[in-house]
């Protein structure tokens, strides 16, 4: 029997939990030469989110994109894709993928337009139709007619996404999408990958721009030297207490001096002309600092515990193995 013509529960007769992931990887490894360039990643990503890869320039994301795509061969383990198994349903699994590596590549002598009609030729007999509203959801609706070889950076990574959005994909992977885009731009492409997920498409971010990341995704799996060291859901990774808190007075220099006296902080920094930052001793309250501030003459304007950030956890893991961005 041809492969090809499996239906999805003879691929998976026994799998019906992997139906809640779109992607699941197990023990992938790959290996050039004596370099592992990704190195036994266990990796399950839900459906109908935003997932961002995270890691280091080096760190093996884009081989492990390209391995999913089926663009070169895992040396161990295994990978489904839409409950697809790969690399042996290939065509099955990449049929609603939509995909960007690195920067996306079109004939620069033909226009946007054109070069979307060419990718359709080659897909489904739908894929045509969706050429306009593909086109303006990107916001190229206006350059379509031009040449590809006169569009920024920015622009050709738009029209990627729309080459994308041909296929109606249940899933979208994205290499450093952000690439080129200016402030404005990255606003907009956020605005555009939380749409798709309110569609219900599961959109995979990998970038090494953390910022972006933790403003566009739910969950991240954040890799170094080719290993996946933590993943989870950002409001839980991104969201435990350092154990500090930000006061604003109009009197920093008292507040100081008032907590310095108190012995309720084991450490105070004064960060502008009106903002503190205070580590309370042990089983301190909060409650106790404002008292002994306000009890001193020093009036508080507000107070907040100060989170960890995702870019707090990632340089705590990426800083242990001398990684760079």
């Amino acid at each position: 029997m041809d492969t090809d013509q499996l239906n999805h529960e003879e691929i998976l007769p026994d799998a019906a939990n992997e139906l809640d992931f779109i992607v699941s990887i197990s023990n992938l490894t790959k290996r050039f030469g004596s370099r592992v360039a990704v190195d036994g990643v266990n990796l399950s990503i839900p459906r109908g989110m935003a997932f961002g890869y995270l890691g280091p320039n080096g760190a093996g994301k884009t081989t492990l994109i390209r391995m999913l795509l089926g663009l070169t061969q895992p040396s161990s383990g295994e990978m489904t894709v839409r409950g697809f198994k790969l690399p042996h349903h290939r065509s099955q699994a990449l049929s609603r993928v939509g995909a960007i590596i690195e920067e996306p590549r079109f004939h620069g002598h033909v226009t946007g337009y054109e070069n979307l009609k060419i990718f359709a030729s080659v897909r489904d007999p739908q894929s045509m139709s969706r050429i306009p509203e593909a086109i303006e959801r990107v916001g190229l609706a206006g350059r379509g007619d031009e040449k590809v070889r006169g569009y920024s950076l920015g622009m050709r990574q738009r029209l990627g996404i729309a080459r994308c959005l041909l296929s109606d994909p249940e899933l979208l992977i994205l290499d450093e999408p952000m690439n080129g885009l200016d402030p404005a731009g990255i606003l907009e492409f956020r605005h555009l990958m939380r749409s798709f997920v309110d569609e219900g498409r599961t959109v995979v971010i990998s970038s090494h721009l953390l910022d972006e990341i933790e403003k566009t995704c739910d969950a991240v799996a954040i890799v170094d030297m080719g290993r996946v060291v933590l993943q989870g859901r950002i409001d839980e990774l991104a969201g435990s207490s350092k154990g500090t808190v930000l006061i604003e007075t109009d009197k920093v220099d008292l507040a100081l001096s008032v907590l310095a006296q108190s012995r309720l902080a084991s450490e105070l920094t004064g960060l502008t002309e009106n903002q503190l930052r205070v580590t309370p001793l042990h089983d301190v309250p909060t409650s106790e600092i404002v008292k002994a501030l306000v009890l001193g003459g020093a009036a508080v304007d507000s107070v907040l515990n100060e989170r960890t950030s995702l870019e707090d956890r990632f340089l705590a893991i990426t800083e242990k193995s001398g990684a760079v961005l």
